[in-house]
């Protein structure tokens, strides 16, 4: 499948939070975003990993090539990669929330991060024209972290195992704003044909409401392409 960028790409660089974290945002990626919509009707879907709220389907090569030749230049400047560093795409996944908010555990009802490492980035491809939710980013009040990465980590984790059990642990359902454990320091809308790119130790979550969970359903769904990038030397 030869994908194309759009014409009229779009690219936003933001920073997030205290930390300044920053975050790509790029608006008409695709010059024909329904034929990622068409492949992922070919696909067999399977819940994949344990974090996960929904099920997956591994997204075709010919995308981590298109995804790589347009971002390469931005993931250079932005995130101060290596130049001379290869990329590899541990993770590229079609991926469809359907899960019920009842049904979560209590890790999928906070923000999390993928990895510890700031080289590490995600990218997140919004193939969804409902009003199902962007991504928000997060900093988690009782250490003020906003990113956590080996040096932080067990400190962070031995906290939330401590507030899970505390009065304030999360209630049933997805994180969609501020709690009484963690503050929503950005957020960005899910629009149709609009990715961004974030390093994966930034601590994020989808923006979705329990009172109105997605369908099942891959063309009124809450469909996306999710991306890990990882740096080799």
């Amino acid at each position: 499948m030869l994908l194309e960028p759009h014409p009229q790409l779009c690219v936003q660089r933001l920073s997030v939070g205290e930390e300044g974290a920053p975050v790509v945002v790029i608006d008409q990626l695709v010059r024909e975003p329904e034929r990622l919509l068409r492949k992922a009707g070919r696909l067999r879907f399977t819940p994949q990993g344990a974090m996960f709220p929904g099920v997956r389907a591994r997204a075709p090569l010919s995308y981590e090539v298109f995804v790589e030749g347009v971002l390469r230049p931005l993931l250079d400047e932005v995130f101060g990669l290596p130049r001379d560093a290869r990329l590899a795409f541990p993770m590229c996944h079609y991926s469809l929330v359907t899960q019920a908010p009842e049904r979560l555990a209590f890790l999928q009802r906070i923000p999390h991060i993928d990895s510890t490492t700031a080289l590490g980035l995600a990218t997140v491809h919004y193939l969804f024209r409902a009003a199902w939710g962007g991504t928000a980013f997060y900093r988690h009040r009782g250490t003020g972290y906003e990113t956590v990465d080996e040096a932080r980590r067990d400190g962070y984790y031995a906290a939330l195992e401590h507030e899970a059990k505390g009065e304030h642990a999360p209630a049933t359902g997805y994180i969609d704003g501020d709690t009484e454990l963690f503050e929503r320091i950005a957020s960005i809308d899910g629009v149709f044909n609009r990715m961004i790119v974030y390093r994966r130790n930034a601590l994020h979550s989808g923006n979705i409401d329990s009172r109105r969970v997605p369908p099942a359903d891959l063309q009124a769904g809450r469909l996306s392409i999710n991306s890990f990038i990882d740096v080799k030397p």
